[in-house]
């Protein structure tokens, strides 16, 4: 019998991820590699699978002397680990399947790997095995249409340990209706909602409450509404089956604004268990929107309609959580402003800011390549990074984008509880979804997150837990769980404002060196005492950086590579740094990271 080695990478920290939140109470991983998962219940009975997700323990010797084959799932972030297990796997012989999103769009570029099985793989990966067996299998596979997916198994949630996860997944819909212009969902999955049947996802929902999950499911679709008819045919299926069970999920999905419009269908989702709802609400700027060809955020009667559209959610029972966009061609200095006053004044705590980027194959990426604004260049796992020419001035856009996510995650977390508490205030506490708890769980969650917050943080959460415990003591274990998410949104801002503040001073300190007429020579001389000196104080800088905050492909390491390098020559034209990736493309359906998550357009991760 074969030996199958199912690898998922790691994630570099997100603000979707909850790394620093997760840490609280001892998980792992936000959520479990839905796709492998997936492709695990596609294989025959006669092999021997063993999934390995890197985000919750380590690629072991043992595991790959046991493996006669294995198999990856990834996102484009993910490929710096990729690239390590891929390295892995080579040494230790062992042949390299991979899918997923960053190998559908960059197969061409990836060193290392035998077969790609590409797209959706409910009809290709049978194929592929048989042909594998029969030792003739192809180079690439590709899907050649989009498959049925109602043909998609049940998950082998059974591979995995429940409890490394803060939340299951599961999916019901691929496409979406819209085009926006940023996004490429629709080039990759149509824009023709495909669906499950209601007992297919009543048959997934019985399977992880058999295997004794309770507690949040997310469904991962990129528009849980996109085919109103068959949701509407899911929802009563799902309400009555949490009904039976007192509601033992609280479900939180992505999908696009107008919901708002459909307002027998969220009170169906409310009955359904559904507590919390990700919007694309990308800018309260309607010129931008108009631009960015997203009509379903706009009403021309109603001048404050997204404001409106969140609040009416909150209101239903449902927390919003959005995701915005800086960059665009409409913005101006103001944006930056504009950003932070509908914010906090909407009261969305968790928002997730990005810069806007050009996807390949996207409609934006066409216009731009028309417009010769496109920077040949690849895009490093970098919140600041442009792959394009904005409107704005660079400097000022990254400038004010760095001053939006720092004043809506400032280091006192005063603007967050704000956040939180006009949440709070809007909010229905509809009982099934806000369960009473028992005071004690209540103290120990208080005291574990005071023991992580900083001196100048504990004033400002005492202040909070104290208001919601007078106003909204239902509401007070939501109240937690806030404030472990702010916590770690706060700690993941300042973790990428220390990066970037290190490879600043690289560039700095290279510039400043060659200003002053420097020229290294051929010879021990002065010039080579102060290149040595300049790489003591980088390195100096380096080690300060905290250890929690370093991750595979964060580009410290090249970053100093280049600086060494660029000390040591003369100055000249600056190309593409070696800390770079390419530009972000493709998305998959495995465990649900929004646009805005790495940075407006770059819609993948995780569905």
């Amino acid at each position: 019998m074969p030996n199958a080695l199912l690898l998922y990478p790691r994630h570099p920290p997100t603000y979707w991820g909850h790394d620093y939140a997760l840490d609280l109470m001892g998980i792992r991983a936000a959520f479990p590699p839905l796709g492998l998962l997936t492709v695990a219940a596609m294989f025959p009975s006669r092999y021997n699978l063993r999934v390995v997700d890197l985000n919750v323990t380590s690629l072991e010797e043992a595991d790959l002397e046991w493996a006669d084959l294995a198999f990856t799932s990834s996102m484009i972030p993910q490929r710096p680990s990729l690239e390590q297990i891929v390295g892995r796997c080579n040494r230790a012989r062992v042949p390299v399947i991979a899918g997923g999103p960053h190998p559908t769009t960059f197969h061409e570029e990836m060193e290392g790997v035998d077969h790609f099985v590409l797209d959706e793989v409910e009809e290709t990966f049978p194929t592929f095995l048989r042909d594998l067996e029969n030792g003739a299998a192809k180079a690439v596979y590709r899907a050649p249409r989009r498959p049925d997916v109602t043909l998609a198994p049940l998950p082998r949630f059974d591979l995995i340990d429940l409890n490394h996860y803060y939340s299951m997944s599961l999916q019901f819909s691929r496409g979406c209706p819209f085009d926006c212009e940023f996004c490429d969902i629709t080039k990759l999955y149509g824009r023709v909602s495909r669906t499950k049947s209601p007992e297919q996802m009543v048959a997934e929902f019985e399977l992880l409450y058999g295997l004794g999950w309770r507690g949040p499911l997310f469904l991962v679709d990129d528009n849980f509404i996109g085919n109103k008819r068959e949701v509407s045919r899911l929802l009563p299926a799902i309400a009555e089956w949490q009904k039976e069970r007192d509601h033992p999920f609280s479900l939180f999905t992505e999908a696009s604004v107008n919901l708002v419009r459909m307002d027998d269908l969220m009170d169906v989702m409310i009955e359904a268990g559904f507590d919390s709802v990700f919007l694309g609400i990308e800018t309260p700027n309607p010129k931008a929107l108009k631009k960015m060809k997203k009509p379903q955020n706009i009403d021309m009667r109603d001048d404050d309609y997204l404001f409106n559209a969140v609040r009416k959610i909150q209101g239903k029972g449902m927390q919003v959580l959005g995701g915005f966009i800086l960059g665009l061609d409409d913005d101006d200095d103001n944006a930056f402003d504009a950003q932070i006053e509908f914010v906090q004044e909407a009261g969305i705590p968790m928002a997730l800011i990005g810069l806007l980027t050009a996807l390949k194959g996207t409609n934006l990426w066409t216009r731009l390549e028309r417009e010769n604004r496109l920077l040949d260049k690849p895009v490093q796992i970098d919140d600041t990074s442009l792959n394009f020419k904005p409107q704005m001035d660079p400097a000022t856009l990254v400038e004010g984008y760095l001053r939006v996510i720092g004043t809506i995650y400032d280091s006192t977390l005063e603007n967050y509880f704000d956040r939180c508490l006009t949440l709070l205030d809007h909010l229905n506490p509809v009982p099934h979804l806000h369960k009473r708890v028992n005071a004690h769980i209540l103290y120990a969650g208080i005291m574990g997150i005071r023991r992580r917050l900083t001196p100048e943080q504990l004033s400002p959460f005492s202040r909070y837990i104290a208001k919601v415990s007078s106003d909204h003591p239902r509401l007070l274990p939501l109240a937690i769980s806030l404030a472990a998410t702010g916590h770690h949104c706060e700690k993941f801002t300042r973790q990428q404002t220390v990066l970037r503040s290190f490879k600043d001073y690289l560039k700095s300190e290279s510039a400043a060196f060659h200003e002053a007429g420097r020229d290294p020579g051929s010879a021990e001389g002065p010039e080579d005492h102060l290149v040595r000196k300049a790489l003591q104080r980088a390195k100096r800088r380096r080690n300060a950086i905290p250890d929690e905050f370093r991750f595979t492909g964060d580009g410290v390491r090249e970053a100093l590579a280049d600086f060494e390098l660029a000390l040591t020559l003369e100055p000249g034209p600056a190309g593409p740094s070696s800390a770079t990736l390419p530009v972000l493309g493709a998305t998959t359906q495995q465990a649900g990271v929004p646009a805005s998550e790495l940075g407006g357009a770059r819609r993948a991760e995780a569905k």
